[in-house]
């Protein structure tokens, strides 16, 4: 691979393996073992596999690899790992390099499971969790301690989509020592740049945006080879949380339109977004890529574009919301993002809520709010839709 490729040719050609055969698209090795030549082949590469050389899938797989390494080209990552899904990453990640005593920071506006994660399963095991604004620096360098092993946040958040400073936090986080973890699926790996940015670690949903049509689970864990090599793999390989090959397959075709899909979504996010402004039937709409969100500044500094989610407060609350949803022909309703359709989510009553009422409250999760993850229809027919469905409401 070419050292000055950009990210959309990354995306198609990087990390590629090709059998005997020279196949065009990547081979699946559905296998769940591999065969070794002796007794004595065997027991050395249980002592130390090669680059090329596989034990268990559960360990690493043929498909799988070149999935991890595409990712990682992606990112400006040194290696990868993937996983069974997007929680089995932010799961992952976490209990592979945290023990009891440790300390985390994290922002506080969060998706729901890894809310439970950061607040029910972590503390289960004796890790102690402080919640912060992820806006106000201020908070951040507050609450980090000489025994803060790390901090968690999503770059931007799920879901009323405010961006945390990435190279502010990771400053502020480096001076005590701590790991950066970020759950980058707003972003995407098309517009991401958080490792450069000061991440050491990114975590996506490979659900969303990279497979973004609908089919499969899965998630990767992204930093240095030696934190994935010796924190996360030895954790993943025997917890069980693997992607599998047919699913890594999947992602691979997925990878070759994301840069086509994500930038078309992002299109029908900012054409939505500026129709809507000043709508009657609204009280706010928040999508990053606009002049009027707080951070709009930084997103463009850090990401260069919006994203392909916004979310809009219906001022009726939860029956405006829902008529809205019921009213919309394009968009479907369901709980996923980053999809080649548009999908539109009630967070309060779905995604969040596990949540108290104070708590959506303190996160500005409203009953009137809706999340909407643009797809890739046309601009107009989705416009028109989202426009019809509110006259509706």
């Amino acid at each position: 691979m070419s050292d000055d490729w950009n990210k959309a040719t990354r995306a198609v050609h990087g990390g590629a393996r090709r059998s005997q055969y020279g196949e065009v698209s990547e081979a699946i090795f559905l296998t769940q073992g591999f065969v070794y030549d002796s007794a004595e082949a065997a027991e050395a590469r249980f002592i130390q596999a090669g680059d090329d050389e596989f034990i268990y899938a559960r360990y690493g797989n043929p498909t799988v690899r070149i999935f991890e390494e595409r990712m990682a080209l992606l990112e400006g990552a040194e290696d990868g790992f993937a996983t069974a899904s997007g929680m089995a990453a932010v799961n992952g990640v976490l209990s592979a390099m945290l023990k009891a005593g440790d300390h985390v920071v994290s922002a506080r506006a969060l998706f729901g499971s890894c809310l439970y994660v950061l607040e029910d399963v972590l503390s289960r095991f004796g890790v102690e969790v402080t919640f912060v604004d992820g806006t106000d620096l201020d908070q951040w360098q507050a609450a980090l301690r000489p025994d803060t092993r790390a901090v968690f946040f999503e770059t931007v958040s799920n879901p009323t989509l405010e961006v945390i400073d990435i190279a502010a936090v990771s400053e502020l986080a480096h001076t005590v020592g701590a790991v950066v973890v970020v759950d980058n699926v707003f972003s995407t790996p098309v517009f991401s740049d958080a490792i450069a940015q000061g991440a050491d670690v990114v975590v996506y949903s490979a659900t969303k945006h990279i497979d973004g049509q609908g089919r499969t689970l899965g998630g990767v864990i992204l930093g240095t080879r030696e934190f994935i090599r010796k924190t996360v793999e030895p954790y993943m390989k025997h917890t069980g949380g693997s992607m599998s090959p047919f699913t890594a397959w999947v992602m691979l075709k997925g990878l070759e339109t994301l840069s086509l899909r994500v930038n078309a979504q992002a299109d029908n996010a900012t054409a939505l977004t500026e129709t809507l402004q000043g709508h009657p039937a609204l009280a706010r709409v928040i999508y990053p890529g606009h002049a009027s969100h707080g951070q709009f500044d930084l997103c463009q500094r850090q990401m260069g574009r919006g994203g392909t989610v916004l979310s809009i407060d219906l001022s009726g609350g939860k029956p405006a919301a829902f008529a809205f949803l019921n009213g919309l022909k394009i968009g479907k309703i369901s709980n996923n993002l980053g999809d080649a359709k548009t999908i539109v989510t009630h967070p309060a009553t779905t995604t969040h809520q596990r949540l108290s009422e104070d708590q959506r409250a303190d996160l500005g999760i409203t009953d009137g709010l809706v999340r909407i993850s643009c797809g890739i229809e046309d601009t107009d027919d989705l416009v028109g839709d989202v426009m019809q469905a509110l006259e509706g409401a």
